[in-house]
């Protein structure tokens, strides 16, 4: 990789929820704000900017990563995969949001998107998850607003109909 001078901008090019998009970044640029104020992808929030949130998350050659850890450049001809992209083309909300929505796993909503990147991660890689390891995941993202109840009901009723699915 070229040496990165400081105040310029160069070139990023991703694959934006399937899209091939190309924007232009600062060196020091961080990957959500490059989403959000460059490509306008503005479902991807911005809370702490110290990784310890999860609102950022977004999933990065299909793996969940903090957005505000990552450096724009660092994503240059990855696939870049945001809440926008979890429902189908024609707008129908996937499993786990359908489910959200029926368990109210979500209030002010600010937390929502990086909970939907990680949780999805997780059940591809993981599709029937101990209730200790769920909680261990949705740990590490700060709700204000649900208690998490909610979310631990949502997710479960993902995995039952993974099992169903299954059988």
């Amino acid at each position: 990789m070229a040496k990165l001078s400081s105040g310029q901008q160069y070139p990023v090019t991703v694959q934006l929820n399937g899209a091939p998009v190309t924007g232009y970044a600062e060196p020091r640029m961080l990957l959500s704000d490059f989403l959000r104020d460059r490509l306008g992808a503005t479902g991807t929030h911005v809370g702490c900017e110290q990784g310890v949130c999860g609102a950022c998350t977004v999933r990065l050659d299909g793996a969940a990563v903090r957005a505000c850890l990552t450096l724009a450049h660092q994503a240059d001809g990855c696939r870049i995969d945001t809440v926008e992209g979890l429902s189908g083309g024609d707008g129908q909300l996937n499993n786990l949001q359908r489910a959200f929505r029926r368990h109210h796993a979500l209030q002010c909503g600010f937390c929502t998107p990086g909970i939907l990147m990680s949780l999805g991660d997780f059940l591809e890689r993981n599709p029937a998850p101990a209730e200790a390891e769920i909680r261990e995941l949705v740990s590490g993202h700060l709700c204000r607003c649900t208690g998490y109840a909610g979310i631990l009901r949502a997710v479960a009723e993902v995995i039952g109909q993974a099992g169903e699915e299954q059988a």
